[in-house]
């Protein structure tokens, strides 16, 4: 009767045993990856961006600050758990003017990570065929080392890496 189709068609649960733990698969490193720290936006015009955030969506909006050494103005907008950089280019070599030649309305530019240990990550990226794109750390806009990496070993994403 009933209670036969009932016991019938329940579903059945099914748990992970413990050899197949996702901590088991991760290699132990000298370093550890941390939080998000920022995503970054090329913006084509800081004003019109920043006015977007700040007017419009209400967010804390820092001021505009000259990076020379990485060629950009940089912003920030505070979201609590996270913030956002907004990158305008500075200088005729500027990273952000490329990009935004092949990106006329603006876009995602990287992804900012925390690390625990920039020299130590440095070391095993190297060892494990990442590309880093510069020879040692520059210091970023939060004053902090930073570098980043190559985006064709990282799926196609550009990604900062900042000394926690």
């Amino acid at each position: 009767g009933l209670l036969t189709r009932l016991q019938t068609s329940a579903p059945t649960i099914r748990t992970l045993s413990s050899s197949n733990s996702f901590s088991q698969n991760i290699p132990s490193c000298l370093w550890k990856l941390g939080r998000l720290n920022h995503v970054a936006i090329a913006v084509p015009d800081l004003e019109k961006a920043q006015s977007l955030y700040k007017d419009v969506l209400g967010a804390q909006v820092s001021e505009t600050v000259a990076l020379p050494e990485h060629g950009v103005y940089t912003v920030f907008v505070e979201l609590g758990n996270t913030k956002l950089e907004l990158l305008h280019p500075l200088g005729e070599k500027s990273p952000i003017a490329s990009f935004l030649q092949k990106n006329k309305t603006g876009g995602m530019h990287h992804i900012c990570i925390e690390v625990d240990d920039i020299k130590a990550a440095m070391t095993e990226l190297k060892k494990k065929k990442i590309r880093i794109l510069s020879e040692e750390p520059k210091i970023g806009a939060h004053g902090k080392p930073v570098i980043f990496l190559h985006p064709k070993d990282c799926h196609g994403v550009l990604v900062e890496l900042e000394q926690a």
